[in-house]
């Protein structure tokens, strides 16, 4: 699924990377624990979070993910904006929560981790 079709599915905004919209996604995995995102050996992963730190950037880069999708309207801050351009991630937001974007991008063919 590419993120441009992400986008669109769970009526988001992408808040920076628009120049990665045409990148693809196999995996989503949906949490707050930061810890368990450092476990992921996978690649092409979503994360689905609320948490909206630059935490969530920093462990994301670790975890060589380059795109996130943030939950309940949450927003991230400039420093947060900043270091995901400088990773070249894409960052998107949308008002549904957790429980619903997941189901809606299971829906429409992105693959759990587990």
């Amino acid at each position: 699924m590419k993120l441009k079709e992400v986008v669109e599915v769970i009526n988001g905004r992408i808040i920076c990377g628009d120049a990665f919209l045409d990148r693809e996604v196999h995996l989503g995995f949906a949490s707050d624990l930061m810890s368990e995102v450092l476990t992921l050996l996978d690649e092409d992963i979503l994360l689905i979070t609320g948490l909206s730190n630059i935490q969530s950037i920093r462990t994301a880069e670790m975890s060589d993910i380059t795109q996130i999708l943030f939950v309940r309207g949450k927003q991230p801050t400039k420093n947060m904006i900043d270091l995901a351009n400088e990773h070249e991630m894409v960052i998107m937001t949308t008002p549904y929560s957790m429980f619903r974007a997941s189901y809606l991008l299971h829906e429409s063919g992105l693959k759990p981790v587990y």
